[in-house]
């Protein structure tokens, strides 16, 4: 992102709509990885399933979501450093290795979610097989390449459009399903047990994706402002608004999702496993052509924008982790690869059978990664020596850490239902099981350890020059 750093120069703007005007957009980038298609997933099978049970869990991922953007955007404001790059520096080089593995693994499954979803699109809508499919949405590293050139404002531009496309198409088949509203609304009551946790985790980590915070904290870099307590408040303000906006379209989207799958699919007792089943049962059960036509658009949309802030967060990790420099096109095409390999292996092997258990999982690896990208957020975020007056106060830091454990708990819950005894996983696989209780003792630890572990010292860094 070093080429896109301070692009948009914001001091010599007047005060008023078009100051705003240029502080908004970072988080609109953000939103579609809030609506990718493993969002889509996750919120089709809750639907099909539970039907306006788990829409609650939307409401809460996207409150935690603006609470999380919220601070890491601040952190890039105030400290001119991302998260990852704040990690190392405050964190030693054998725990910044295991965090950047850690976030690349939870990029690969959020960019192989879009990938598989954005071939499925391209299947449905033009007959395109999978394979080649998901090596086209693949090139999506390419096309921001070309934007690039024309500055981070036309990128934000182009994904703003693909939101708005996405909104549309969706917002039709809302109309069409006339959904129950009275039962919509009874979807906002919290209700969990073991049978919905799965979903609801999955849910969570598709909402609050851990590599939106690294991306977030640096595209708010992109904004030139004063380097003054002064500015870099007006900054956290204009972005705040920025991120109430874009999230709260997102969580519509994510919410349309879930509401038209209930009310087309649990309504008449259809589980839907397949976005093909989905395109495939929307006409005749909603009597309009346009209703699949609109679900394949909205989907394709999807894959395609967030497969492109994908790559710009796996630029943007392996540069602050690692501080590895490559050429654009050279660090663009290793992150999209990361992925594009594994969904084409994915497609050629399974097809479109068990993708969308698939994209569920990739999901719950996501929000297994959280905790690792939130902790040190908090801490960095509370740290005077960094952040200077525009320390996170103490009711925020305290609403901040209980979204942490509250995070944390529902992963060793869903860890203890899977491997635990009694689960059919822990009794059929046995070394799988051990294996897992390995790399779960060591995910702990690491966590313990970045949790309680002083951070290192060094001198701050101011935000703007």
């Amino acid at each position: 992102m070093n080429d896109l750093g301070h692009s948009v120069d914001i001091r010599t703007l007047a005060p008023g709509p078009r100051r705003l005007w240029h502080f908004l957009g970072p988080a609109g980038m953000i939103s579609v990885g809030y609506m990718d298609p493993g969002n889509w997933a996750t919120d089709l099978s809750a639907g099909a399933r539970f039907g306006y049970q788990l829409l609650w869990v939307l409401v809460v991922a996207n409150l935690i979501a603006m609470v999380l953007q919220t601070l890491a955007a601040r952190l890039g404001i105030v400290t001119g450093r991302d998260l990852a790059q704040s990690c190392r520096d405050h964190y030693a080089r054998p725990v910044v290795w295991a965090l950047w593995l850690l976030c690349e693994l939870a990029i690969i499954a959020c960019d192989l979610a879009e990938i598989l979803g954005g071939a499925i699109a391209l299947n449905l809508l033009f007959n395109m097989p999978l394979a080649w499919g998901a090596l086209l949405t693949g090139l999506d590293a390419l096309l921001i390449i070309g934007l690039q050139r024309y500055g981070i404002r036309t990128l934000e531009a182009v994904i703003a459009a693909m939101v708005l496309t996405i909104g549309g198409c969706l917002g039709l088949n809302v109309f069409l399903a006339s959904p129950d509203w009275h039962a919509v609304a009874g979807g906002l009551i919290p209700r969990l047990d073991g049978a919905s946790l799965y979903l609801a985790i999955g849910m969570l980590g598709a909402t609050v994706m851990p590599h939106n915070l690294y991306l977030h904290s640096a595209l708010v870099c992109t904004r030139r402002i004063d380097p003054t307590p002064a500015a870099q408040r007006e900054a956290i303000r204009y972005n705040f608004l920025d991120t109430a906006l874009a999230l709260n379209l997102a969580f519509l989207i994510n919410a349309a999702i879930l509401v038209v799958s209930a009310a087309t699919f649990f309504s008449r007792g259809i589980e839907v496993t397949e976005f093909s089943q989905a395109y495939d049962l929307l006409t005749p059960l909603l009597g309009s052509v346009g209703a699949s036509a609109a679900f394949a658009i909205a989907l394709l949309a999807a894959g395609q924008s967030s497969a492109v802030t994908g790559t710009l967060a796996g630029q943007i990790v392996m540069e602050g982790f690692l501080r590895l420099r490559l050429s654009p096109v050279k660090r663009r095409l290793l992150t999209r690869l990361l992925a594009v390999v594994p969904a084409v292996a994915v497609l050629a092997i399974m097809g479109e059978g068990g993708v969308m258990r698939l994209l569920v999982l990739s999901q719950v690896v996501l929000s297994l990664q959280l905790p690792f990208a939130i902790v040190p957020l908090i801490r960095f975020t509370n740290d005077a020596s960094r952040m200077g007056s525009l320390v996170i106060a103490a009711g925020l830091r305290r609403l901040t850490v209980a979204i942490a454990v509250g995070i944390t708990g529902l992963n060793g819950w869903l860890v203890w239902l899977a491997m635990g005894p009694g689960s059919e996983m822990g009794a059929e696989l046995p070394l799988w099981r051990g294996v897992c209780v390995v790399i779960g003792v060591a995910c702990a630890g690491l966590l313990v350890w970045i949790t309680v572990v002083p951070l290192r010292q060094v001198p701050a860094k101011p935000a703007l020059k």
